[in-house]
């Protein structure tokens, strides 16, 4: 009846926010089935469908728990996931019994019960049962567990969105992805991909001297040949662990896109690419909206000004507000410290947020403008410049992941790099 069995929890999360390191991939399209003994339950189930990586599952609910699960079936024809409340030992083996008489074969079964014991988990997987979830359960313990049945067990934590978005025009967002996606790449070993969405005028090209062929609007534009294959032959790589989706900055077609113009795209890239940082360009459109509330990750720059306050304030309360089971967006101050620019102090900045920017990066026009100028990044301008370290701590908050550890050199060094290469 069911494919595959794992684990069950030891210890049951409250309804909190996932920690940094985990990484829930979102679930396919699958028709999900729950089946509540109580209100509680129903209702985490039903905000668990609200989450956005449930966004294109179909979930419907109903009360009852496992003995309308049984009678729900003898007449129709299962779902994807069938997830059962049962409160009782007798009440879970016994109607599990029941259901596998009238269950297709490939539908997965999560149960949510109340008893900790590790006899009846494997009388469970014994059954087949996919996943058992001790209650009381929160919305992202139901989102874990539906997502987690449509992903390896082994796999790492591969597919992880990170969006990168300006609260004001001409604020350096793009500068600041470009230099984080780099960090991610360079220091942190991760496999990366910039895809720049600002189709018309980006400059990830710019930045990263690099003048590709084809880019991101070739697979927007066919979204029916997107897959693997074709999304490889579109990147354009930058260094060993670093590639480029790059925008064609040019004004031969006007780009309007729907709302899920982009979702092929990072399904792709999520399936291939450990990280996918998103160069967001500041315009609020169907798309963009759905790109950042999609993002496992946000990071939202800002200048100190007043009209960047307003934009912060407004963006952070709405992803807050849309992504209730995700960690909130984290936000940098750029540009900061302009001569003679009347602007507004981080500690103003944060308690109008009513949180701490990352970094707070210095005006400095003259290594930025040379980097821009010359396609680099700043670490290949100035290997020691300060603004490198907040870019690194960027990466590692958004990624969840600390610097990795480089060898010590010592005296001996280039004798034993000699003595390796014989």
């Amino acid at each position: 009846m069911i494919n595959y069995a794992r684990q069950p929890q030891e210890e049951q999360s409250e309804a909190s926010l996932p920690p940094i390191e985990e990484h829930i991939a979102p679930a396919p399209r699958v028709s999900v089935q729950a089946f509540c003994e109580t209100v509680e339950t129903a209702a985490a189930v039903q905000s668990a469908g609200e989450d956005r990586r449930l966004g294109k599952a179909h979930l419907k609910i109903q009360m009852g728990g496992m003995a309308a699960a049984v009678e729900a079936y003898r007449s129709a024809p299962t779902p994807n996931v069938i997830v059962l409340e049962s409160d009782g030992r007798s009440d879970i083996l016994g109607g599990l019994d029941h259901l596998a008489t009238v269950c297709d074969a490939g539908t997965r079964v999560v149960v949510i019960g109340r008893i900790n014991d590790v006899t009846l988990y494997r009388e469970l997987v014994r059954r087949g049962v996919s996943d058992y979830v001790l209650a009381p359960v929160g919305p992202i313990d139901v989102v874990r567990s539906i997502c987690n049945l449509f992903s390896a067990p082994e796999a790492k934590a591969v597919g992880r969105i990170i969006a990168v978005v300006g609260a004001k025009g001409g604020v350096g967002a793009s500068t600041i992805s470009h230099n984080v996606a780099w960090a991610i790449a360079r220091d942190l070993a991760m496999d990366a991909v910039v895809a720049d969405l600002d189709l018309a005028f980006g400059t990830a090209g710019l930045d990263y001297n690099q003048d590709p062929p084809q880019g991101i609007a070739d697979a927007v534009f066919s979204p029916d040949r997107v897959d693997t294959a074709f999304i490889d032959r579109l990147l354009s790589k930058c260094t060993d662990h670093l590639s480029l989706l790059a925008a064609p900055a040019t004004l031969d077609r006007v780009y309007d896109f729907g709302t899920d113009a982009f979702d092929a795209v990072f399904d792709t890239l999520r399936s291939t690419m450990p990280c996918i940082v998103l160069d967001v360009p500041h315009q609020w459109s169907g798309w963009t909206k759905r790109a950042l509330i999609g993002a496992d990750d946000i990071l939202i720059v800002a200048a100190p000004d007043l009209a960047n306050l307003r934009n912060t304030k407004n963006l952070f309360d709405l992803l807050k507000a849309a992504r209730p089971n995700d960690r909130p967006p984290l936000y940098c101050l750029n540009q900061v410290g302009v001569p003679k620019r009347p602007e507004i102090a981080a500690a103003e900045f944060a308690k109008a947020i009513e949180s701490q920017p990352v970094v707070s990066i210095p005006f400095e026009p003259q290594i930025f403008g040379s980097a821009a100028n010359n396609g680099q990044m700043i670490a290949e301008i100035s290997a020691n410049h300060k603004s490198i370290e907040m870019f690194l701590q960027i990466a590692q908050r958004l990624t969840g992941r600390s610097e990795t550890k480089k060898q010590k050199s010592s005296l001996l060094s280039p004798l034993i790099e000699k003595l390796r290469g014989k």
